[in-house]
């Protein structure tokens, strides 16, 4: 289909000369108010104007082309330049000596003249591949040495060109060119390549006003707190006609479940990879596993591995979620790998009696992890616990190995996060904090890292550029070590116990805590937020319970929550 455009940018709505010659006085008149009507009728501004031609050419793309006609004409605007979709109905029909002499039409309209190269470029090449897909090899081979190499322009891509000569059919070109074939869809591709290099007042980005609208509701999402699902990139399922607003009782802000069954302080909890399963460690010298029901979200008892005598302050899921490492607090010179499938303790590992191993890290590769403990050891090893490799004298404070394989981070008693490589020994500060940093961990991606510092709280720090992002604020924290995590979809918010019994939950970018969780009756050691289901949250505290916290019960979908609702949120 072809664009059509219309004269100036001025509107005309009346035509002041249609009047029968025995009404002069009448004429006079009229002719006066009409006159008066057409200089109140101001000239459309700029924003205006653009908006007519975007809501044309979305009508336009609809295929209603008599109403983008009847819109232009009564506007006065035109929906691109006359130069334009000349050039546009060449290269759509395929005429490219046309369309070339087009490009000398477009030149005075361009911003940068020097563009012209490129698209010519573009041109050649499209008419070069539809050459050779007819099998006109003699004169594709003509356009490839009289007019593509002459522009010295991207002599590599021009050798590349010339492989396509060598290809045994029309299928085998379009495969390695990665090019749809001749047509429609590729020269649509062609024209919305060609429009990058004119300004938008000659020729419309393509889809203008889609990808206005599609960029309006991904900010309105961004800008919500309480968003925690998954983006869907397609507009039909948005409504354009309010603003998007998630309520807060979609959130994780509600107590589904109260798990008693552990009878002393809980120090930690975590949610496996695959989300199936909830692992929680006590000082009651007990690992207790929790299947989570796919439907329900729902936690119930599957396995309780027994006899960590000095309790369970640590646990880590192996990457395929087969084996589960406990570790336990400062005087615990044992680590034990439990194979949660079957029940049963692989390997008991300990060094010395002089040691620590208080924390510990898999590496991506699921067959070695990293321990250590604040008296300075920290080692590699197998599954088998055979010693791999040593480092002495880092006391190690918490643990974290990097998607590299190679590259463990470590926090130390030097109130920093170094960065050791095991392979080629060596090792680098990444993070200075002036406090202890009692734990860390780190975002899927490996770029952020969230830390609970002694007396100052939650701290985000980029790793890449090894500078402070954030500190939030709210939650209180003294020399216990309580455990944050990333979570929700996407990893945009962060979640902590606290030693003022409650689970603060944070927007990854705003210091101030989008909910406070009240419900615990002791310090809270640890939350794990759920990496499949992102409303589904877990705390545990020294208060003998592991909290299970999701979406309020009942929801009203159309109930969105006001700007002024208290944050605090009961059990």
């Amino acid at each position: 289909s072809t664009f059509r455009s219309f004269g100036s940018a001025y509107c005309h709505p009346y035509n002041i000369h249609q009047y029968h010659a025995g009404q002069r006085a009448e004429e006079s008149n009229n002719a006066n108010d009409v006159n008066s009507t057409v200089k109140k009728k101001k000239r459309l501004s700029q924003s205006e104007e653009d908006v007519i031609r975007l809501i044309g050419q979305h009508l336009h793309d609809l295929g209603l082309n008599q109403t983008v006609d009847m819109l232009m004409q009564e506007s006065g605007c035109r929906l691109e330049h006359p130069s334009a979709t000349k050039f546009r109905n060449h290269v759509m029909e395929g005429e490219w000596d046309k369309a070339e002499s087009d490009l000398n039409e477009l030149k005075a309209l361009m911003h940068s003249p020097s563009a012209i190269v490129r698209m010519k470029f573009l041109l050649l090449q499209q008419k070069y591949l539809e050459y050779l897909e007819d099998g006109k090899v003699l004169e594709a081979l003509q356009v490839l040495r009289a007019e593509l190499t002459p522009l010295q322009y991207n002599t590599e891509r021009i050798h590349v060109l010339s492989g396509y000569l060598m290809c045994s059919n029309a299928e085998d070109l379009k495969a390695k060119a990665e090019w749809e074939g001749k047509g429609s869809p590729s020269r649509t591709k062609l024209l919305d390549k060609l429009q990058t290099y004119l300004p938008p007042s000659v020729m419309l980005p393509p889809r203008r006003l889609q990808n206005l609208l599609r960029q309006a509701v991904e900010l309105q999402r961004e800008r919500c707190l309480y968003h925690n699902t998954k983006m869907d990139s397609g507009m039909d399922s948005v409504s354009l006609l309010l603003d998007h607003a998630c309520s807060r009782k979609q959130f994780p802000c509600y107590t589904q479940q109260v798990l008693t069954e552990h009878c002393n302080e809980v120090w930690f909890c975590k949610f496996s990879t695959d989300g199936t399963k909830l692992a929680t460690g006590s000082k009651d010298t007990t690992v207790i596993v929790w299947q989570v029901d796919p439907e329900s979200h729902q936690l119930k008892l599957l396995k309780t591995l027994e006899g960590h005598a000095y309790g369970v302050s640590y646990l880590a899921w192996s990457p395929d979620d087969v084996y589960l490492i406990a570790c336990g607090p400062d005087d615990c010179s044992e680590l034990w790998l439990w194979n949660v499938q079957t029940g049963e303790l692989r390997t008991k590992m300990s060094q010395s009696h002089e040691d620590s191993l208080t924390s510990v890290a898999w590496n991506p590769d699921g067959k070695r992890f990293v321990t250590g403990g604040q008296r300075g050891q920290f080692y590699q090893c197998d599954l088998d616990g055979n010693l791999l490799d040593s480092w002495e004298g880092v006391r190690v404070q918490c643990l974290w190995c990097l998607g590299d394989g190679r590259t463990v981070l470590a926090s130390d008693t030097h109130q920093r996060i170094r960065a050791y490589n095991f392979e080629d020994l060596t090792d680098r500060n990444i993070v200075q904090e002036d406090h202890p940093v009692m734990s860390f961990t780190v975002s899927k991606n490996g770029r952020l890292a969230l830390l609970n510092v002694a007396t100052q709280g939650v701290h985000l720090w980029d790793l890449q550029d090894r500078v402070l992002v954030r500190k939030y604020q709210g939650v209180t924290q003294g020399f216990y070590t309580i455990h944050s995590c990333f979570g929700g979809h996407n990893e945009d918010f962060i979640a902590s116990g606290s030693e003022d019994h409650k689970v603060y939950i944070w927007h990854r970018r705003s210091e101030l805590p989008v909910a406070e969780l009240s419900g615990h009756t002791r310090t809270v050691n640890c939350v794990s937020w759920n990496p499949v289901v992102p409303g589904l949250l877990a705390s545990a505290s020294d208060d003998g319970t592991v909290r299970i916290w999701g979406p309020a019960p009942f929801q009203d979908v159309q109930d969105t929550d006001g700007p002024n609702e208290s944050s605090s949120m009961d059990s």
